[in-house]
């Protein structure tokens, strides 16, 4: 997980909100993170995640919602990175816990819920509270500075992916579900939507960071556009220059320039004697001076024009 990705996470697990939010956000991290077994011919919850800060909100989250207090266990990962791994484990209070968070409902015998229940996500409070858990169990979002926009959040079941994304969408976040080997990815290309899902979550810090480094890449790109621009305007108008001169020299060496009329004498002796000036510039040299740069352009298509004529009778 990038850094950037980590400290929204941290940020995220400092919100504050009332218990009917508390109580979607712990029912995204748990449906996301949790797994239930059987202890001693009862149900057992644990929620893992590899976060501390997520792992004492997790407590804290129960412990205010249900009067409980999990057990706290913290093991190591065997492989690649060997980080922490924190659990909250639930024993004898697990089913009245999964139960009143959506995620088991009673039927003919405790059944998985599907996608989200509608309960939880009644109001939009709840809703972006739902969101902010979901990406605090399992979300990741690219470094700002990083060449692309990307945000995710990857689940174990289509249903609930399927529910995430269209949660999501009710925000306008153009989210859209991909399928992968462990699982089933939300993701969100676009940089805006990104920063508007930020904002929905209460991630108002990394936000703030994610958009300054968009506005300072926006503002690079603009720049090198406008410097690609002028430099090759710049390439032209030195090409140009240097087909104008090279056809004054041909009429210089055929013709003669004293064989011109007055006013194209004037512009092939000024751009002889300024070859890096722009048109208009050019049209201040000459000795009337502010003679435009259309009338500039016209004398000198007309020198091409001559020019032409010139080699024609060359090459014949």
């Amino acid at each position: 997980m990038s850094s950037f990705a980590a400290q929204t996470k941290n940020e995220l697990a400092r919100v504050e909100s009332p218990p009917c939010c508390q109580r979607a956000e712990l029912s995204a991290l748990v449906r996301i993170n949790g797994t239930i077994s059987l202890h001693r011919r009862s149900i057992a919850l644990d929620v893992s995640t590899e976060n501390a800060a997520i792992a004492r909100h997790i407590f804290s989250l129960i412990k205010g919602l249900y009067g409980v207090h999990p057990e706290v266990l913290v093991r190591k990962k065997v492989r690649l990175k060997k980080n922490n791994v924190y659990f909250n484990r639930l024993t004898s209070e697990a089913k009245r816990v999964l139960l009143d968070l959506k995620i088991l409902q009673n039927g003919e015998g405790l059944t998985q819920t599907e996608g989200i229940d509608p309960e939880l996500i009644a109001s939009p409070c709840c809703r972006r509270s739902y969101l902010r858990g979901a990406f605090m169990a399992s979300g990741s979002v690219n470094n700002p500075d990083s060449g692309s926009y990307h945000l995710e959040i990857v689940t174990t079941y289509q249903d609930h992916a399927e529910a995430i994304c269209r949660l999501m969408n009710r925000f306008h976040l153009h989210a859209k579900v991909i399928e992968r080997k462990k699982g089933y990815v939300v993701y969100v290309k676009e940089g805006d939507k990104i920063g508007e899902f930020l904002s929905l979550i209460g991630a108002h810090q990394s936000l703030l960071q994610f958009e300054d480094v968009r506005i300072m890449k926006d503002m690079r790109n603009s720049v090198n556009r406008l410097v690609n621009c002028e430099t090759a305007n710049l390439n032209k108008t030195i090409q140009a220059a240097m087909r104008q001169i090279e056809n004054i020299r041909l009429i210089e060496r055929e013709l003669g320039l004293e064989q011109l009329p007055a006013r194209l004498r004037e512009i092939a002796e000024a751009r002889l004697k300024y070859p890096d000036i722009t048109l208009t510039e050019l049209g201040q040299m000459l000795p009337g001076g502010k003679v435009s740069k259309s009338a500039v352009n016209h004398r000198l298509r007309k020198l091409d024009e001559i020019a032409k004529q010139l080699r024609r009778h060359t090459e014949g």
